[in-house]
């Protein structure tokens, strides 16, 4: 189903039951435009609500779950049952894997990497009387790479080529070219440090 005031660029291949521009609670249909650039493929079951603008060459697996409002570049691959929830930046050449949950107003730039699993958080505080105003998203700087499994707390930023361990929680920010584990995850050594 494609709702009013959507536009898909040429090429694009749309897998059944799939759900595009949707209107977000309290908006009606057609009040955001959504744009999906050129050679877009987007599996079965997948949701993209309103007001989303997605670059070219964009792909997501089954069931991916988009939220409005979001800035998508090129190149963005979105996997299977992953959710992006609303107002999240997302650069070019990013690779989210299955089953990822990114939060509100977090920021991912250019070639970013999210392995299977990962969680990005953005309230601090959940529940508390003001937790709606003080989200805060993570930022995954360019380049840099989260590990299965992992979770990176509110307003946390992952530095340049920096590389998050499988099942590590980050609660403070990585430095550019450093390499974290553990819970809480800790410095051992610098990405120049590893095999590839």
């Amino acid at each position: 189903m494609i709702y009013k005031n959507v536009k898909i660029g040429t090429g694009a291949v749309i897998e059944d039951y799939c759900i595009i521009g949707i209107p977000p609670q309290g908006q009606k249909e057609g009040d955001f435009e959504t744009v999906i650039g050129r050679n877009a493929c987007i599996r079965s079951h997948t949701v993209i609500y309103a007001g989303n603008r997605i670059g070219n060459s964009f792909a997501t697996g089954n069931k991916a779950n988009i939220r409005e409002l979001n800035t998508i570049g090129n190149n963005v691959s979105i996997g299977t049952l992953t959710a992006v929830e609303h107002h999240v930046s997302i650069g070019d050449n990013v690779r989210i894997h299955s089953q990822a949950f990114i939060s509100e107003y977090s920021v991912l730039e250019d070639h970013a990497w999210i392995g299977p699993n990962v969680v990005l958080t953005n309230s601090r505080y959940p529940l508390s009387l003001d937790a709606k105003e003080t989200l805060m998203g993570p930022t995954i700087k360019k380049g840099a790479k989260i590990g299965a499994n992992s979770t990176i707390l509110p307003g946390i930023i992952i530095g340049e080529n920096a590389f998050v361990g499988a099942g590590s929680v980050v609660t403070k920010d990585v430095p550019d070219g450093a390499v974290v584990v553990g819970n809480p995850a800790k410095i051992i050594k610098n990405i120049s440090e590893l095999p590839y």
